[in-house]
């Protein structure tokens, strides 16, 4: 059986390969900045995409997207922000979500664009 934390990396995985195959390109991967985390910044044409994956394991009541709460909207959007100010990004940064679910026929990949947008606290 695997760990969480070995879910969360074949999620994280899974969900890279899938926007790849889309056009994304990956900028960073487990981008960090004290205690807070991007999973994936990618970028297409338009956008430069903060995405954060969730993973559960089937069967399951919740929808995975719903673990991304005003907290970790809060924690994601300080990130993006010292990210895109340090590389000096031109284009609009969107936050996306990419949920996997795993169960006994495979894992299930949703992709939610535009999934929120960031609230600034000063």
């Amino acid at each position: 059986m695997k760990s969480t934390t070995q879910k969360g990396r074949e999620a994280e995985q899974l969900a890279l390969e899938w926007l790849q195959k889309r056009g994304f390109a990956l900028l960073e991967r487990n981008y960090r900045v004290g205690h807070k985390e991007i999973d994936l910044i990618v970028e297409s044409r338009s956008f430069i995409h903060i995405v954060e994956v969730k993973a559960l394991s089937a069967p399951t009541a919740m929808d995975p997207s719903r673990r991304v709460d005003a907290h970790k909207r809060q924690l994601l959007a300080s990130a993006a922000n010292y990210w895109l100010r340090s590389h000096s990004a031109l284009k609009e940064a969107q936050f996306d979500i990419v949920t996997v679910l795993f169960s006994d026929t495979g894992p299930q990949l949703e992709y939610i664009p535009n999934a929120f947008y960031p609230i600034y606290y000063k």
